[in-house]
């Protein structure tokens, strides 16, 4: 028999949101699990792009442009978010993979990109063994709701303040 699978969500406006969804990845994976991560609003070359060479078991998807969004979503924007949301519905109703990683869609949520009863209707459709994590800045209250484990990341200092850019390997 399975375990049950709950819904996290990461949120806050401190680093480590999906940095953390990645670590349950990674010992889900360890663990013997299978992982799907799909990344909302971001099409840019991230390092953990390339850890479905190394970790059997995780797959992962990009739902974005090549720069993240920062004033209005064009057509474009809506039609990738789109896509990717009709994608993770799919992965979470096959109840193939242990853990289904939602990252950004907060973000995707917060800019309009696809509206909140969609992601309630993929949440509520899960197969009871899949684990669902949820990502980014200014979660809902009503994914808060539906959640059984919301953590929120504050930032108190952050090494950008003095212009550090990303660096690969730890944040991109």
């Amino acid at each position: 028999m399975s375990e049950k699978g709950y819904v996290q969500v990461y949120t806050g406006d401190g680093k480590g949101k999906t940095t953390a969804a990645l670590g349950l990845a990674l010992r889900a994976v360890c663990a013997g699990k299978k992982v799907f991560m799909g990344q909302f609003v971001k099409g840019m070359d991230y390092s953990e792009l390339k850890a479905m060479n190394y970790l059997p078991g995780f797959r992962i998807e990009q739902y974005g442009k090549d720069c993240f969004i920062c004033n209005n979503p064009k057509k474009e924007d809506v039609d990738i978010a789109k896509r990717g949301l009709k994608k993770i519905a799919g992965v979470v109703q096959s109840g193939k993979y242990d853990v289904v990683i939602m990252d950004e869609i907060n973000i995707a949520l917060y800019y309009g990109l696809f509206g909140i009863d969609e992601v309630l209707q993929i949440i509520k459709s899960k197969k009871e063994h899949v684990e669902i994590i949820i990502t980014g800045r200014y979660a809902r209250e009503e994914i808060l709701e539906i959640a059984d484990l919301v953590t929120e990341m504050k930032e108190i200092k952050h090494y950008y303040q003095k212009g550090v850019e990303s660096r690969i390997g730890i944040e991109k």
